[in-house]
Parts: structure tokens; sequence; C-alpha cells
């Protein structure tokens, strides 16, 4: 960490420079004492409102948005906190569904940057990039002032730096193994580490588990005398059918149904997040009554999902998508089947160093003509040469390409999206995918959509 990092900033680009300098995300040490020391010369932020806590392996960030949007149509104010960034830092800290503008994101480093080195002068380990932006966080709702807070975990649960919060409501999305060597080597090890962010008194709104992990969650639950609201059983999906530019979807959620929602995105995954939603915020609020159609309705035609399947260019077709594990890829081809008419179907990959490349790849492989590997622009990145090999495997040599630099990847794969496929009535198109920065930089080049 370099002495930038306890320094006020006077552009975005110094504050980003100055978190950056501090441990990365993926570097962890299991301890909530540097966030809690830090909150605690902050004023206890965080304390200034109520919260709902989102964790689990995939769709934190779609349900979250989801979430951010009810609670605004039910003219609540709100903060989000959702990690990582498609493409810029302060896209992580949004206040009544807007990103930190330049200038604020500026401010609330420096509100809290003066009190870094003291943490870090007290602690055994400094203040973690995480860490420091989850303070940034908290203290910038704090001031706002935010009614409640909609915070995605980093990684994890119990551990994470987000979970000095007392949620009024947890949300666990499908959980499935990620970030093995950090949360542990199975599912269940992981929705133990996962379910800690479940506290005492609290409402847990739970996706559809494996029967493991749903009997770990539901001993937490009954550990700290949680509520407990289950996909499937006190909520759910009812119905939904494919439509233009997304999906109707009908939920029955824990205060009543709702019928023939449209939802602007795409596939199944994305119905169970708005149902995910849907009962997190009818826990939220409380009471008999429903939310009121014309609320739900409203709130749920607006939502966007920025890199998850997003058509960002036409002639061809290319579709950005932020899955980087198996559990993700699978979701992810099973929209693509199930909304769209792409043939043939060339996919771009860039995934990072520490993720299952080989279960990722296969999820894709009954659906991609062809694969052009690529890698990212970061130290993280898993080398284009290694990815090769494993795909090879996987496809066979003839259905593989290997072209490092993003940019010239996504010009391939376009060239080969154009040709004939084997259905007349369809038309070629390009998935991007892997990883949340291959993704994020694919956005940047295809015309800096923000």
């Amino acid at each position: 960490m370099n002495d930038a990092a306890a320094r006020p900033a006077e552009t975005f680009a110094e504050a980003e420079d100055a978190l950056l300098s501090r441990w990365p995300e993926t570097r962890l040490e299991p301890s909530l004492d540097r966030i809690e020391a830090f909150v605690e010369l902050l004023g206890d932020p965080h304390r200034s409102f109520r919260s709902i806590h989102l964790t689990g392996t995939n769709g934190k960030t779609s349900t979250s948005r989801m979430i951010d949007a009810l609670l605004r149509a039910l003219d609540l104010r709100t903060g989000r906190f959702t990690s990582p960034h498609v493409q810029r830092m302060s896209e992580r800290i949004s206040i009544d569904g807007e990103p930190l503008g330049d200038e604020a994101f500026v401010q609330a480093f420096n509100d809290v940057a003066p009190y870094t080195h003291l943490v870090d002068a007290d602690q055994q380990h400094p203040l973690s990039f995480f860490e420091t932006v989850v303070g940034m966080a908290y203290a910038a709702f704090a001031d706002a002032p935010v009614e409640v807070a909609v915070v995605e975990v980093g990684m994890g649960g119990s551990w994470d730096a987000t979970n000095v919060i007392d949620a009024d409501v947890a949300v666990l999305t499908p959980i499935a193994v990620d970030h093995a060597q950090y949360l542990g080597p199975t599912p269940e090890a992981i929705a133990r580490e996962k379910s800690g962010i479940i506290k005492p008194g609290a409402t847990a709104v739970i996706a559809q588990q494996t029967p493991e992990v749903a009997a770990v969650l539901m001993e937490r639950a009954a550990e700290v005398g949680a509520t407990v609201a289950r996909e499937g059983l006190e909520f759910g999906v009812v119905d939904r059918v494919s439509a233009v530019g997304g999906q109707a979807v009908t939920l029955q959620g824990l205060r009543g149904r709702y019928d023939e929602l449209f939802l602007p995105i795409y596939g199944a995954h994305q119905a169970q997040n708005a149902a995910l939603a849907l009962a997190a915020v009818e826990a939220f609020i409380g009471g008999s009554e429903p939310l009121g159609d014309d609320v739900v309705r409203g709130a749920f035609a607006e939502v966007t999902a920025p890199g998850r399947l997003e058509v960002v260019r036409r002639s061809p077709t290319i579709v950005l998508d932020a899955a980087h594990n198996p559990a993700g890829a699978a979701a992810t081809a099973a929209a693509l089947e199930d909304s769209f008419r792409f043939d043939p179907l060339i996919g771009v990959i860039g995934v990072m160093g520490d993720k299952d490349a080989d279960g990722l790849l296969a999820e894709f492989e009954p659906h991609l003509r062809h694969v052009v590997l690529t890698q990212n622009s970061t130290a993280r990145a898993m080398p284009v040469d290694r990815l090769a090999a494993a795909a090879e495997e996987i496809y066979g040599e003839d259905r593989v390409s290997v072209v490092p630099r993003l940019a010239d990847a996504i010009d391939v794969a376009a060239g080969l999206a154009e040709q004939p496929g084997q259905d007349s009535l369809s038309s070629g198109a390009v998935l991007v995918t892997g990883s949340v920065v291959t993704v994020g930089e694919a956005r940047e080049l295809l015309g800096g959509v923000k």
C-alpha cells in the first residue's frame, strides 16, 4: 500500500488509484476487526438505516437491483452496494438507483480517507480495498440519508466486510461451489459461511437450494430465531413465458399473487430472482397486504441488468453475460435456448485464473458452434494458452480459436457469426462471457455503454 491510500483525492482517478493500492479483493484475512474499527471511527453509519443483505453464488446483483427498484417504487430512499463493478468502480455505490457521480465518489473517499491510516496503524493487517469501499458506502448512505440499504456481500457471508450490518432481511440466492479456495470445497461448507448473514430475529428469504444446502440454512435460521420464507413453498414463480424484450412472469409473493408482470430481462433464473426480490421486499415492509399490483408492475418494468444477457449490438447480435462459474453458465445457456434463436452462436470467453474454466466451458459446449478464447487486461486473467488447452479437450481443435486481444477476439467471432447457420430462419450471434471483467471491457469496446 502506498501513502496515497490515506490522502485526500482531487480526481476520480486519484481516488481509484488510492483504493487499488490497498489489499485486493482476492486477498482475504477472515476477521471483522478492521471493518468494525473503521465504521466505529466513522460514527457507525451503518446503524442509521435499515438494510436488506444478500449472499449466494449467482444472481445477487440482479436481485439487488430488483429489490432496489421495488423499494423506490414504494417511495423509500435507497442505497445499494454491489460488487464487482462492470465498468466503473463508482457503480458499486448507488443512491436512489443511480451510481455515485465522479465528484460524489471522490467526496465519499475523502470523507473516510483520514480514518483509514488510523485503522491501518492499529491492526495487524491494513484495511483492504473492499473494506474501504464498504466503509465509503455506509458513510455515503448515512450522509444521504437513505432509509434502507440493499447490500450485496463481496464473498461469503460471516466474514464478509459488509456483515457488520444487522439486516432485517437476509436473501440467499442459489448456492453452489465458487471461490472454493476461500469458502470451502463443498456447497454445504460454502452455505455455512454464507448463512452468517442471517441475524437474530431477521427474515431469511431463501432461493431453491439442494437439500444439503437447505439443511445448513435452516439450521442457522433456527439457531438465531429467524423467520424463513422459501422459494417453492412460501413464494415463487407461478408461470413465465418469453416475450419481446424479456419475459412475462406471474409471481406468488408472501402477501399475494402478481399476474403477468413484464420483466425486461431474459431467463428463468431472472424470473426466480424477481420472486426472491418480491418476497424480500414484502418481508421488509411487513403486514399482510400485497404491495400493490401497479407498484410491482411499474418497478419490474424498469429493471435493468447490465452485463447479464445484455444485447449491446445488432448485425450480428452481440450479447454480454457475466457468467463466471459452471452454475452461472448453465443458467445463461438455458436462457439463450429459451429466449433467442441464434444460429450459429459463437462464444468469446475470457476467465479469471482462479475459476473452474473446465466446468464453465463444458456447460456452454452444447450451445456454441465455436469458441474464440481470449483474456482480459487484469493480472488475474487466466492465460489464454491455458484456457485453450482446456477448451480443445472439450470442443476439439476445430471449434477453438485463440485470439489474445479481446477487441480482436470480438471481431473474429463477429465474422464467424455471419456465416450461414443450419437454421435459415435464425441469424448468428456472439456471446461474450466468462468474467465480469471480460464483459466490462467488452462493454467499453462496444460503445462505452454506461
